[in-house]
């Protein structure tokens, strides 16, 4: 169950991803430092916020959060991709990860020089979700028995948008063929920076589902980007579905090699990226050239 924790966050921040490059075609570096963005804005609201207006009474906890701080994520990544990422399209992808990269370590340096780089507890935690529940064959905490579930929903709910609905086919038409879609009077300009902020917010999502659970820290995106990457890889770059049967399996694995062989547990993603990749360079669910 650990290793499913750390897998339905490798799921969320790889969907991100995979929507982002799917349907974009932009690799998005910075995707780590808006995951942390948004365990910053549920971090400032609950303990940072009253005491900035003055107001140290005011706590806003972590339900207002789960909505606000993927709403300020999500619009952050509209303006990154509206003011810089826009000019870059006709240009290789290479250039928006570089972008993107720089971006990234902006974000870092910012939330460095104003907060803890060990990392900070978030206190806000409900009370509901404290304490543990036996679920027959062992006791799991409640909050991250919440967060497995909550993301799994999310995840799925998210793949049936893009990829059984109306709405997915828009978006990917609109990528495809703009032209055509903006003949229908569809705006595919304004469609982008949204399909973008969305795929950020995801991020700052799974920021405030991780607050509770680890240390709030400037550093904690660029600890897990890598691994997200490899999760993508493995899953084909732009699979929706990939990204989300990937993360959550690897996750599990690398749960269960912390329990055989703890050594190996930093390493098994990337040595099954390499192995999936000989076998099938397009990743499990890519699409073969």
């Amino acid at each position: 169950m650990l290793g499913l924790n750390n897998g339905v966050f490798y799921a969320m921040l790889s969907l991100g991803l995979a929507i982002i490059f799917g349907l974009l075609n932009v690799i998005n570096f910075a995707h780590g430092a808006l995951y942390m963005t948004g365990a910053f804005v549920a971090l400032i609201l609950y303990s940072f916020l009253g005491v900035w207006l003055g107001m140290e009474w005011l706590h806003i906890g972590f339900w207002p959060a789960l909505i606000i701080a993927p709403l300020v994520v999500g619009s952050f990544g509209m303006l990154i991709e509206r003011l810089l990422l826009r000019w870059l399209y006709r240009y290789d992808p290479i250039y928006s990860l570089l972008l993107t990269f720089g971006v990234a370590l902006v974000l870092q340096g910012i939330f460095i020089n104003y907060f803890n780089v060990s990392g900070t507890p978030y206190p806000g935690q409900p009370e509901s979700l404290r304490g543990v529940v036996n679920l027959g064959f062992m006791v799991f905490p409640k909050f991250r028995l919440f967060a497995i579930v909550f993301s799994v929903i999310v995840c799925f709910a998210v793949w049936f948008v893009i990829e059984r609905t109306r709405i997915g086919s828009v978006l990917r038409a609109g990528t495809e063929k703009p032209e055509l879609v903006q003949a229908f009077g569809i705006n595919v300009p304004l469609m982008v920076t949204l399909t973008f902020g969305f795929g950020t917010g995801l991020a700052g999502l799974a920021g405030v589902l991780a607050a509770p659970i680890y240390s709030v820290s400037p550093l904690m995106g660029a600890d897990l980007i890598i691994v997200v990457f490899a999760v993508v890889v493995i899953g084909g770059m732009g699979s929706i579905l990939g990204a989300v049967v990937s993360g959550l399996a690897l996750g599990l694995i690398e749960g269960m090699t912390k329990v055989f062989y703890a050594p190996a547990a930093s390493t098994v993603i990337f040595f099954l990226m390499v192995v999936v990749l000989l076998v099938r360079p397009a990743g499990l669910f890519g699409r073969q050239s």
